[in-house]
């Protein structure tokens, strides 16, 4: 029943500070090294001479362990006690940041990125469960509003120093620059952060382990490699998805019948938890849909370099640094039913990428680029405090672990579908519209006759090969113009799902 109470760890003054500069730390170490690396890919690939299938495992080893520990999260840290658990996270993270920076072979780095996206998973979750517990019940606001500066934060923080490293330096220290943050962040947490609860034994249900490794991980396989292997004409494609559903299906089956289940999918009987969850798939839709898309645009169509890219993309996370204690001090005195400021946040999104869409064009420049970037700031500032709030702060205490870590695992799911369905319509809108505009340059299109003309006739071979090469640009724009209006379209169609939380007690939790 509800009632006044706060969780046995609640913090206050310098404590809390230290506590939260240490989770929020190491929330970044994580996101900020998915995007990171995908800016210094190519760097890697030409490093060990190995072409875009190979190289992109430097990304998909790591996704794919990630993903599969988020949703273990509850039982590492009721097995181990949370402390040790988040501690063990960040030693084997920044361990495995300095193997992988002293990688010779794609092998080794591949090796020591699936270890580092072990550790990585188990960052997130326990993340925001340990600041909701560390705040307490009437400071939600507070508690989410930090954790949202590095969940959105750090998608934009990563093409910046990603970009900056690799114009600058070598490849190498994207990862070696982990080892003194993560260090300072696993001291931070050891002395400083209590138990809610010290570890048990629990016995481990490994049926239902490897089911979900073999569900999710082969899922992440099918999302990361889908439009490289031309989706379902590929064997390796199809049989992974059937690996995929067969593992996932066999896996809730088992589950719902397992005495001590490795995840606890009865959490989702309750609403705040499935409709969060379904939530949180679309704000992974919205929050990495543009950061995907954006930076190949600047770089390939308007010639920006790696480091001026990742700069215009921190325009959006400088706009939400500033209003996300705003919305936060709404959530906190329950002024605003939080439904609505999430689903004012996701038409502010719609509207934003729309508008880039409408000013994606081949000599675009920077500054027209502000304001979408601004308001889009501005709408996941609105979204991520009270969507959190709704979600984690709405469950009983015992059930926080879980529910955040069904919360996160949907919003990395829902960034990889994001990514998957893009690609797939930015390659595919290319060909399309590179048909399309080569089938109409002919004599017959006065504007096609006036340029021939003026670069010395049709004789001229040059003046062919600069119109296909107009054509072929040409193109690229137009492919991410849709990519953009598709994001606009898919999250303003899915924005009245808020309508499935229930308005937040602000103040209040379960006890029970």
């Amino acid at each position: 029943m509800f009632g006044a109470y706060d969780s046995p760890v609640v913090e206050h003054g310098w404590r809390r500070a230290v506590i939260s500069v240490a989770v929020i730390t190491a929330t970044l170490l994580e996101i900020i090294d998915v995007t990171i690396v995908n800016v210094s890919l190519p760097n890697i690939q030409g490093n060990f001479g190995v072409g875009v299938d190979l190289g992109a495992w430097v990304v998909t080893a790591y996704l794919i362990a990630n993903v599969v520990v988020i949703p273990l999260n509850p039982w590492f840290a009721a097995r181990f006690g949370r402390r040790q658990y988040f501690f063990t996270s960040i030693v084997i993270f920044t361990a495995a940041s300095l193997m992988c920076g002293l990688s010779n072979s794609l092998g080794q780095l591949v090796f020591w990125r699936l270890i580092q996206g072990l550790g990585g998973g188990g960052l997130i979750a326990t993340s925001q469960a340990i600041l909701r517990d560390t705040y307490g019940i009437k400071e939600q606001g507070k508690a989410q509003g930090v954790f949202a500066l590095g969940v959105i934060v750090g998608p934009a923080l990563g093409p910046v120093i990603g970009g900056w490293i690799t114009d600058n330096w070598n490849w190498h220290w994207i990862f070696f620059i982990n080892l003194p943050i993560g260090i300072i962040a696993a001291t931070l947490i050891w002395n400083f952060l209590r138990n809610p609860a010290e570890g048990s034994y629990r016995k481990l249900d490994w049926i239902g382990l490897i089911l979900m490794c073999i569900g999710l991980g082969s899922m992440q396989f099918v999302l990361e490699n889908g439009q490289q292997y031309d989706w379902f004409d590929d064997a390796r494609i199809r049989w992974f998805t059937f690996f995929s559903i067969a593992g996932l299906a066999a896996f809730v089956w088992w589950t719902l019948r397992s005495t001590s289940p490795v995840v606890d999918l009865r959490v989702l009987k309750l609403r705040q938890v499935a409709a969060g969850s379904v939530l949180g798939a679309v704000l992974g839709v919205s929050l990495y849909g543009s950061i995907i898309i954006l930076p190949q645009y600047l770089i390939n169509s308007l010639g920006f370099t790696a480091t001026l890219s990742g700069t215009t993309v921190m325009i959006r996370a400088a706009a939400v640094l500033v209003f996300t204690p705003f919305t936060a001090i709404l959530t906190q005195r329950g002024l605003v039913d939080a439904r609505l400021q999430a689903a004012v946040g996701f038409v502010l999104l719609a509207i934003s990428n729309w508008i880039l869409g409408s000013i994606t064009t081949p000599v675009s420049d920077f500054h027209s680029l502000i304001f979408p970037l601004i308001l889009s700031g501005i709408g996941l500032a609105q979204i991520f405090v009270p969507l959190s709030v709704a979600v984690i702060g709405s469950v009983p205490d015992k059930e926080v672990p879980s529910t955040a870590a069904f919360f996160n695992l949907s919003r990395q799911i829902g960034g990889s579908v994001a990514a998957a369905v893009l690609i797939t319509l930015l390659v595919r809108g290319f060909t399309v519209h590179q048909t399309e505009l080569a089938s109409s340059q002919t004599l017959g299109h006065s504007p096609t006759e006036q340029y021939v003309l003026a670069q010395g006739g049709v004789q001229n071979r040059g003046a062919i090969q600069r119109l296909a090469v107009l054509v072929e640009a040409q193109s690229a724009v137009e492919s991410y113009a849709d990519t953009s209006r598709w994001v606009a379209v898919i999250t303003l169609g899915l924005a009245p799902l808020v309508l499935l939380l229930r308005r937040p007690r602000i103040g209040v939790a379960l006890s029970e």
